[in-house]
């Protein structure tokens, strides 16, 4: 039988992908391509674009084939075998791509296209191929020795193996808790959308009752809406010491270790490449020119919203205080006062919305806005294999007819299924021979599955997060460059990828906007103008405390990494309480351990890099204030956001990209006013 993964198609059929067809697959792709790289450079003397660096993106591009789908089904659809087979491969592409870093014959025949009156005939996406190859060998070791060249090898297959090891840590250890429940009123002030879930999870699993867990769409409603304060503290408890040696299943997944040996191999690797801290490695990719700069920008938020944060949290306490008599607010007392208040202040929840965002308004809204804003269109695609029944597909085409991409939309939490939510590639855009080859996304979020007969009902701050992937994917999607190191995503400075993502969660504010993804599930009314209005009122609510929250994380992350000492280890507890003292205002209890599930900086490619959230947040503010002059669907302007933003990709520097669409470098002032901080 031929292996899935191994086939001429751009798709493999999902459904029949098994275990046993991974290590095989990954093991004859290495093969080919190690002899096909070999027989390329032996062949080229005199190397060029065309007869080196096309022949080399082809190889790259037929292993992502075979690999994304795996690392996309080990996210989505994971189980034991798919998991063993998975971890087999990761030394295996570590050792080839590390190989790849230090061929020394690779290395000159690049140089010799950077040099040679062929870099003066390619275009500019083209020069920042070669120029980004040539950062990438220097980074990846090409001038050591031959004996650190082999540590360095070792270094980068075990950190491959050590960051899967932590995300399934941080799973599996998610999954082990549930809290049955026999007795409805142990669920007091939940909302019906949250029971309705509960039950469902119970009777999947056969059992009496509902069943509680710690995905999301279960333990938030349980954190900020149950009456019941043990319940609220227990589920606390579990989420915030999965994988530690706290916790309900202390040391049973526990992530510790395997942070330290992370901190200690990631510091090792900076120093063999003459950087003083990884944190400098990390930024050799980046937009921000130096450690120093990072910090600066994130104490000078801190000093700016701190103060605001301060407030909102006396003003909760007193508020818990005189209606409530609560004399003390615990970590898990936060949410649940907050909505309290929030409902007082605003008359305002979460759950009230519900009804006016089902899945089946919110999806064609969001694909509407998208339309309008980039003279795109989106269309079904059906007869498509897929992972899981509840996937669905869509492709993207242009004002011509003509297509630009397509991508699988996969919306609802379950079993195996890596928490978040998030946008992976799966296929890069090419030019193949005299065709384009468009691209294709994985969209993947963790939302309430529907619920019997009724569709999914998401709360506006699911909304946001459907916004914020569909961003990244347009950005990956959109593209026209037709080089695969630098189309799409690729190429794009880490802290300017977000930038897409949290522009496009503006109009999840707009009444233009939430007339197109608004309206009752049950009736079709529009969302009422009260209730636009009491949420717009309470669009900043405790903005200070939210800012806060992320630049703890941001700080915390470029700190260990800034000042991890071989000596001393990671210091991550004593890092994170001073971080907390300096930057934050809600101190959670000692017993917390939210660094063993931050998957963002230890298996998700953010290390030293967190920061990136708030640092392309000012490019995305500064860029819907164009919107806000224009109009929010100004036409024009959507226009030039894709031209100079979208559809360049990584084929350029971001600044550049922002400067051609702005007029101008980026001001601070909209991220502050958009996000509700008085400074």
């Amino acid at each position: 039988m031929t292996n899935p993964l191994l086939t001429h198609a751009d798709f493999p059929c999902y459904a029949v992908v098994l275990p046993e067809h991974i290590e095989p697959a990954v093991d004859e792709r290495l093969v080919a391509n190690r002899a096909d790289l070999e027989r390329l450079l032996a062949a080229n003397v005199e190397p060029t674009w065309e007869s080196l660096i096309q022949p080399l993106e082809e190889l790259e591009d037929r292993l992502n084939k075979t690999w994304s789908p795996v690392r996309h089904l080990h996210a989505v659809m994971d189980s034991e075998a798919l998991r063993a087979a998975y971890n087999a491969c990761l030394p295996k592409l570590s050792a080839y791509y590390t190989e790849l870093g230090h061929h020394e014959g690779l290395y000159r025949a690049y140089q010799h296209i950077a040099e040679g009156p062929e870099y003066d005939r390619l275009d500019a996406a083209q020069c920042k191929v070669i120029d980004d190859a040539l950062r990438d060998f220097k980074l990846s070791g090409i001038a050591l020795p031959p004996k650190q060249r082999d540590h360095y090898k070792a270094i980068m297959q075990e950190l491959a193996q050590l960051g899967a090891q932590f995300a399934q840590n941080v799973l599996d250890a998610t999954h082990a808790w549930t809290r049955q429940i026999t007795d409805e009123v142990a669920l007091a002030g939940l909302p019906d959308s949250a029971r309705a879930l509960a039950r469902q999870t119970a009777q999947q699993r056969k059992l009496d009752g509902w069943l509680l867990t710690l995905d999301l769409p279960c333990y938030l409603p349980v954190l900020n809406y149950a009456d019941d304060r043990a319940l609220r503290r227990e589920m606390y408890e579990a989420y915030s010491t999965r994988a530690s040696d706290q916790g309900p299943t202390a040391g049973q997944w526990d992530n510790g270790p395997l942070m330290e040996r992370i901190l200690a191999l990631r510091h090792e690797l900076a120093r063999l490449l003459d950087f003083d801290d990884y944190t400098e490695y990390s930024l050799a990719t980046k937009m921000a020119d130096t450690p120093d700069q990072v910090l600066d920008f994130l104490h000078d938020l801190a000093r700016r919203a701190r103060p605001q944060a301060q407030r909102e949290l006396e003003e909760l306490q007193e508020f818990a205080r005189e209606h409530f008599g609560m004399e003390k607010l615990e970590a898990w007392d936060i949410g649940y006062y907050s909505e309290k208040l929030r409902q007082h202040r605003y008359q305002l929840s979460q759950e009230e919305l519900r009804p006016y965002f089902p899945i089946t308004r919110v999806l064609p809204g969001l694909f509407a806005v998208a339309e309008r804003l980039f003279g795109i269109a989106i269309r079904p695609l059906d007869g498509v294999e897929v992972w899981h029944p509840d996937v669905r597909v869509y492709q993207i085409v242009d004002a011509t007819g003509n297509p630009r991409g397509r991508f699988y939309l996969d919306l609802y939490a379950r079993p195996g299924k890596r928490g978040g939510a998030w946008m992976d590639g799966c296929l890069a855009r090419r030019c193949i021979g005299d065709a384009i080859r468009p691209p294709a996304a994985y969209l993947v979020c963790n939302f309430t599955p529907p619920v019997g007969d009724d569709p999914a009902l998401l709360t506006h701050n699911e909304v946001l997060t459907m916004f914020h992937e569909f961003g990244h994917g347009l950005h990956h999607l959109l593209t026209k460059v037709d080089y695969l190191p630098v189309a799409g995503i690729h190429g794009v400075e880490w802290d300017a990828v977000e930038l897409p993502s949290q522009f496009l969660e503006n109009w999840c504010w707009s009444q233009e906007a939430l007339d197109l993804l608004a309206g009752h599930y049950q009736t079709g009314e529009p969302l009422p103008e009260a209730l636009y209005q009491r949420m717009l009122a309470a669009k900043h609510f405790q903005a200070g405390i939210l800012m806060v929250r992320q630049l703890e994380f941001s700080v915390f992350d470029f700190r260990l990494h800034r000042e991890y000492e071989p000596a001393r280890g990671g210091r991550m507890l004593e890092i994170l309480d001073e971080v907390r003292r300096q930057v934050a205002v809600i101190i959670p209890p000692a017993w917390n351990r939210f660094p063993n599930a931050f998957t963002h900086i230890f298996s998700g490619g953010y290390a030293a890099g967190y920061y990136s959230y708030k640092w392309a947040e000012v490019l995305s503010a500064d860029a819907f204030s164009a919107f806000e002059e224009q109009g929010v669907f100004n036409a024009a302007t959507g226009a030039r956001f894709r031209e100079s933003i979208l559809e360049v990709g990584g084929s350029r520097p971001a600044l550049t990209s922002f400067v051609e669409f702005r007029g101008r470098e980026p001001w601070i002032e909209p991220l502050l006013r958009l996000s509700g901080i008085v400074a």
